[in-house]
């Protein structure tokens, strides 16, 4: 029965005190939604955070460096083949010098010495001591003298840029001649050295194509006693010290070009201010060069890009594929869930070696595809299975929520659920899903590459797996050509794992709220 509030007596109200009374209190913060509050989470992951820089680091080196670095893709000297990575401003200085360590016998010491003797003059006597090097000496430490069986020997540093030293070469013309010589008046630097007598007696057969021998060999100078003789030819020149052995004339005066071909001049020049001449800058690799005289530094980038791209490509078409079909296969399920199922099966026992082998002979080899997007190709055919398991388990596992059954009551149609409720609420797992794919791409591009399968080896392209193919048979003598493209994968790797698992605890919901 309701009581009607007229006869309820005036005695029977009273005035509330609102002291102690609790009200609605306006926000003073603003609203975090899912992705803000997923970046908060993320950023308390140091690791995840160290990779993000990684990865942002190397992208940025990698589109960078073409524009920064002095040298190209096409740009190859084969003299300096396997240099040692190098800066100008550390030169000599026991670091990223351009030096390498050797354990050298006396013939090679006096080898090494007399590129530097011969760079500093023409046809003097140099007296054997270290005051006879000149800047060009490829020696930049020597270890004290050691025997091992009777035979001396030396450890030493040496630059492998001045140790090309001098070489032979053919200019097309007497212009081009005065032209270098016309270049060295303005530098003051020397390009052409006199010739060497390859016909003389006093050169051995095994130097007659080497133009760093440029003095005489020692068995053609005054001889030693029998008893002091411990070996022929390097004791009695650093006896009586070198003496050259250059082309002379008829008069007796020193010849610095054959002439070949009428026009063409056979000259010796030591390669290191030739390059100048020809580059306008000194001979520097950064990183070193690989096998073929390509700059490491500019190849690496060029790699690193060309596998990111790659790696990035793949992962986005897959899922946009795979993003597609698993959503078809979670909502509808029944007999289009059952078919789709039995194609991944299929396809994903395939193996993927065989697969790209097939694309290569019927359309890289043909000429219809490039191997870029050969290898594309290949990925997106297969690639997109681990994303539509993915999405299609998010789809089971939401499609039979109560705000999906509300939005269907209220006439929301099947891409409209799809799209806008289910896929939504799926879109982190998703997301991480993709960015763990792409480690997995580049680890398989670098290993077909480096099989040979795939084939990156231009002018133009290269990938870290070929690279790394090109240093793996001089790993022991030059481990440079093959450290920097594996120090770039390892830490690719690395980076995308950690990053990927950074990205895997911020979105999910559960974890909203923990204390770390």
């Amino acid at each position: 029965m309701i009581m009607d509030k007229r006869i309820i007596p005036a005695e029977k109200f009273r005035f509330v005190s609102m002291e102690g009374r609790t009200h609605d209190k306006k926000f003073e913060t603003k609203p975090i939604g899912y992705f803000q509050d997923a970046w908060i989470r993320f950023k308390k992951n140091r690791a995840s955070v160290a990779a993000s820089i990684i990865i942002i680091f190397i992208f940025i080196f990698s589109v960078l460096t073409p524009y920064i670095a002095p040298l190209g893709m096409a740009d190859v000297d084969g003299i300096y083949g396997k240099t040692r990575p190098k800066l100008d401003i550390l030169e000599r200085s026991g670091f990223w010098d351009g030096g390498m360590v050797q354990t050298v016998n006396n013939r090679n010491y006096t080898y090494y010495q007399a590129i530097g003797i011969g760079a500093e003059s023409y046809s003097r006597v140099a007296s054997w001591d270290e005051g006879s090097a000149s800047h060009y000496n490829p020696i930049i430490s020597t270890s004290e003298m050691y025997e091992s069986g009777g035979v001396e020997y030396w450890d030493v540093r040496v630059d492998s840029y001045y140790l090309v030293g001098f070489q032979y070469i053919t200019l097309p013309s007497m212009e081009r001649f005065n032209e270098i010589q016309a270049w060295e008046k303005e530098t003051g630097l020397r390009v052409i050295y006199p010739m060497i007598d390859t016909r003389s007696r006093y050169i051995s057969q095994f130097s007659t194509q080497d133009a760093n021998f440029w003095y005489r060999h020692a068995d053609n100078l005054a001889p030693l006693d029998a008893n002091d003789r411990r070996m022929t030819g390097v004791e009695d020149v650093m006896r009586y010290g070198l003496v050259d052995n250059y082309l002379r004339d008829d008069e007796g005066n020193i010849m610095y070009y054959r002439i070949s071909d009428m026009t063409m001049l056979n000259v010796r020049v030591l390669y290191y201010n030739y390059y100048q001449f020809l580059n306008g800058r000194v001979p520097t690799h950064v990183l070193g060069a690989d096998t073929m005289g390509y700059d490491i530094w500019v190849r690496l980038a060029s790699g690193t890009l060309l596998s990111l791209m790659l790696a990035f490509s793949v992962s986005l078409i897959n899922l946009t594929i795979g993003a597609y079909l698993g959503a078809i296969q979670g909502y509808y399920g029944r007999t289009i869930d059952l078919v789709l199922q039995r194609v991944t099966e299929i396809i994903s026992n395939f193996p993927f070696i065989i697969l790209y082998s097939l694309i290569a002979m019927h359309l890289v080899n043909t000429g219809k595809m490039n191997a870029f997007w050969g290898l594309i190709f290949a990925f997106v055919i297969s690639g997109w299975i681990g994303t539509s398991r993915l999405v299609r388990m998010q789809f089971y596992r939401f499609k039979n929520q109560e705000y999906i059954l509300a939005a269907r009551t209220l006439g929301a149609k099947d891409n409209r659920l799809m799209f806008r409720h289910i896929f939504p609420n799926a879109i982190g797992t998703i997301i991480t899903g993709s960015v763990l794919v792409i480690p997995s791409v580049i680890f398989s591009e670098s290993t077909l590459s480096y099989l040979g399968i795939v084939n990156f080896d231009s002018l133009t392209t290269t990938s870290l797996g070929t690279m790394l193919a090109n240093g793996r048979g001089i790993l022991s003598t030059d481990p440079h050509v093959i450290a920097f493209p594996s120090a770039v994968i390892s830490l690719l790797m690395i980076s995308f794992n950690l990053f990927g698992n950074g990205l895997r605890d911020a979105f999910n919901p559960s974890l909203r709220g923990v204390e770390e």
